[in-house]
């Protein structure tokens, strides 16, 4: 099904109006994620350039003849519900236009480096004087204090010094080796962050009619996020190592191979090990003091995992995730990504979605997870083509004639 506005109600964010100046992801992230709960999002990009993820690619979007775009998939995965306008900030007519469309704005959101904005007049003091309920959230590498403040930071070198890499991947005892995530997580998670930090702020502009600053690094966030491994570290001193699939604080919670694969364990409590040892026709380990309780299941791990090894490689990947759900055990498969669209599950949640895009027609898209019962997220459109909302922006909400939009075009402001 093609999702349209018509006959939906208006997003919790309705009447929100947000000026997007990041590019990339985590800032794109943020947005898409306003925009999706029914905010206004003009998205400013370079002239001739975009989005540096527009050139992402392969693979591309293709139009509707089947030749392909100049829009990348990755592009595509977070720029939904926007419109586009494209403004050179670095001239000044073009700063101009930031400024008049931040006056109008409830959120402005950029992730320039340190400094950049304040060169062309439109930093938050800028426009803080012009909008004093204005919420303005910088997302940056390294925060904007501190001795690394002005360096340069992307989501690879967030995920490798600010710890993750460190607990990411098999042991070295199992020939592993530090390892990223799959996807640009430090990104991901710094945009969550920054759009629940304005989601807050913008609550607390109801009370005071007083705008502030976000500060969001991506350094900071990746620290942040580690969770248990943090206090794991803090509290108990030691520092976290690689357990490839398997979970710091709880045992059994890992992959186990089977005769034809591998399942995911994932055991939470003592009532859910005696469940599964009872299934894997080992019931005495639940009685075993080495794996009475979780403490000592940590403690004597591997002895557990080689008992537990011994008998998932028994049978196959299918007679066990039936039978562990038949027991009340939690436990499920290792799906590639195809597969998680192609099951049924994926149709009954509709995780897939159409939205219609102006060159390409009904193009996917990932659905929101979040579920309103009274203001639904809203699929409105699909990422814009690089300034296709530019002309329109221009005269209808700032008033501009074609002959002015026709100059700032000659200027190269647009």
């Amino acid at each position: 099904m093609v999702e349209g506005n018509s006959k939906l109600k208006n997003g919790p964010l309705h009447g929100i109006r947000v000026l997007d100046l990041t590019r990339v992801l985590a800032g794109p992230w943020a947005s898409q994620i306003l925009a999706d709960f029914g905010a206004e999002v003009v998205k400013v990009e370079r002239p001739g350039r975009g989005d540096d993820t527009r050139s992402w690619g392969p693979p591309w979007l293709n139009d509707q003849e089947g030749q392909a775009t100049s829009d990348s998939a990755y592009y595509l995965a977070a720029n939904r519900n926007k419109r586009s306008v494209t403004v050179d900030m670095s001239v000044p007519a073009g700063a101009d236009i930031v400024r008049r469309l931040a006056a109008n704005s409830d959120v402005v959101m950029e992730n320039y480096r340190v400094g950049t904005l304040k060169k062309f007049g439109l930093d938050y003091p800028a426009l803080e004087r012009l909008n004093p309920a204005l919420v303005f959230c910088s997302i940056t590498a390294y925060g904007q204090t501190g001795s690394r403040a002005e360096q340069p930071g992307y989501d690879a070198m967030m995920q490798a010094s600010g710890g993750l890499m460190s607990i990411t991947g098999a042991a070295d005892e199992d020939g592993g080796s530090p390892q990223k995530v799959g996807v640009a997580i430090a990104d991901i998670m710094a945009g969550m962050y920054a759009a629940s930090a304005i989601l807050a702020a913008l609550i607390a502009v109801r009370e005071s009619g007083r705008g502030q600053y976000i500060d969001v690094p991506l350094y900071d966030t990746q620290v942040a996020w580690l969770a248990n491994q943090n206090m794991n570290y803090l509290v108990g001193g030691v520092t976290p190592g690689r357990l490839g699939t398997a979970h710091p604080n709880l045992v059994p919670y890992q992959a186990f191979p089977t005769a034809d694969g591998h399942l995911m364990l994932a055991v939470g409590n003592d009532r859910q090990f005696r469940a599964c040892v009872e299934c894997v026709g080992i019931p005495s380990l639940a009685d075993d003091e080495r794996f009475a309780d979780n403490a000592s299941r940590v403690l004597h791990r591997d002895e557990l995992v080689g008992l537990l090894s011994n008998g998932f490689s028994a049978e196959n990947t299918e007679y066990w995730l039936d039978k562990l759900a038949q027991c009340g055990v939690p436990a499920g498969p290792i799906n590639s990504i195809a597969e998680v669209f192609s099951d049924p599950y994926a149709s009954e949640r509709q995780l897939a979605r159409k939205v219609r895009h102006a060159s390409a027609g009904d193009v996917p898209t990932v659905a929101n997870p979040v579920r309103f019962s009274a203001t639904p997220v809203t699929y409105r459109n699909a990422p814009p083509l690089l300034g296709e909302h530019t002309a329109e922006i221009l005269s209808k909400e700032l008033g501009l004639s074609d002959d002015e939009i026709e100059a700032l075009a000659d200027a190269g402001a647009i």
